[in-house]
């Protein structure tokens, strides 16, 4: 097996800037097998000469692999954490950020092309967190990166996070599993087979072969409907949209139903749909969801205490106080059931799961402390 990465560069210039790796095939837990796998990468700083500085941060659901800004003008999604200077300095370590397989930012997915030139389309297989951490390792071996100093994310980040944890023990010095459990439950799951439901349902997805059609974007734009209201706390809706009418709409005042105008809670929840709609596809929506309904660390494992056990990795667990999708209670559950006394950090933030991105500052010191110093 031939497995090829972008070299790195000899300074700073490239930070931020997507790179990309031939790691070749993969066969799948669940059966499938893609016989020529790329991973899309960006990177920040410089790895040291005995590789130790190494630093990966897993993206969550439909995050990109963009952290923070480097040599681009484009703001990251944990710019609070991380960059020259910051908790995780990128003048000190060397910070790495991979596209899942299964994704749509420059790693092999369902648009990409398959060995017979089409996209994979409905041929894509179902990829688990870890196959995509046994990816991943892939990438670090060609990067020279025998272990790493620390492996943090959040939500589905944090599921990739841990994976790494238990799969490679041996590996991962230092892990970060923020506002995640230790696998998804049957409501988690729920919630997103409704939202997978939602794509396949589109008249446009066409089993998923709709390349070189009309994309089925009303499906994609309901299922990131539907995620937005679990990412967000009832107070925080309430407090931001009340039941106030978006602008020049009357929700009350139709002579049919179809006619009626909107509140501003609807409005916000369609303008989050078609923001992502721009951005992502809807195929892998679906393969990255299916990815996460996957996460389990005890499968095959036995019970969480026996799955953790073999972990080696001084671990950091935090949950944000308001989140609705991925209970504090799961935090607590994760460390409770880790070797040693692990605290639970929280996160204090009114606005619910995105407050692991938009409140992650709060972290900053602790992370400091325990990983970074």
């Amino acid at each position: 097996m031939t497995i090829t990465a972008t070299a790195l560069p000899k300074s700073g210039e490239e930070d931020g800037t997507v790179k990309y790796a031939g790691i070749g095939p993969l066969e799948l837990e669940a059966g499938g097998f893609l016989p020529d796998v790329v991973l899309a990468y960006e990177t920040w700083g410089q790895l040291n000469a005995d590789a130790s500085n190494a630093v990966l941060i897993q993206h969550a659901l439909t995050g990109s692999t963009h952290v923070t800004r480097g040599a681009t003008d484009e703001e990251g999604w944990w710019e609070q954490l991380v960059g020259p200077g910051a908790t995780i300095d990128t003048n000190k370590f060397f910070v790495i950020s991979i596209n899942i397989v299964g994704g749509c930012y420059g790693s092999t997915g369902p648009s990409s092309e398959a060995p017979d030139g089409r996209p994979w389309g409905s041929r894509f297989p179902l990829v688990t967190l870890r196959d995509s951490t046994e990816a991943e390792a892939r990438l670090a071996d060609a990067l020279g990166i025998d272990a790493w100093h620390a492996v943090l994310g959040g939500s589905m980040g944090g599921a990739r996070a841990l994976e790494w944890a238990v799969t490679f023990p041996g590996r991962v010095k230092r892990c970060a599993v923020i506002s995640v459990g230790a696998y998804s439950t049957a409501e988690q799951i729920a919630f997103a087979q409704a939202q997978t439901l939602a794509i396949r349902q589109d008249p446009n997805f066409n089993n998923g072969d709709y390349y070189g059609g009309a994309a089925p974007e009303h499906g994609l734009a309901l299922a990131r409907r539907i995620a937005h209201i679990t990412y967000r706390s009832a107070l925080e809706l309430d407090f931001r949209f009340g039941r106030e009418a978006q602008h020049q709409e009357t929700p009350l005042a139709a002579a049919v139903l179809g006619e009626r105008g909107r509140y501003q809670v609807e409005s916000y929840l369609d303008h989050q749909g078609h923001k992502l709609v721009r951005r992502f596809d809807a195929n892998s929506y679906i393969a990255i969801t299916e990815a996460l309904m996957s996460h389990d660390v005890t499968r095959s494992r036995g019970s969480l205490e026996q799955a953790l056990s073999s972990t080696t990795a001084e671990f950091f667990v935090a949950a944000v106080d308001s989140d609705r999708l991925y209970f504090p209670a799961q935090s607590r559950e994760l460390a409770a059931a880790l070797p040693g006394d692990v605290p639970v950090h929280l996160i204090e933030a009114p606005i619910g799961h995105d407050g692991f991105l938009t409140e992650i500052g709060q972290l900053s010191a602790q992370l400091r402390e325990s990983f970074f110093a």
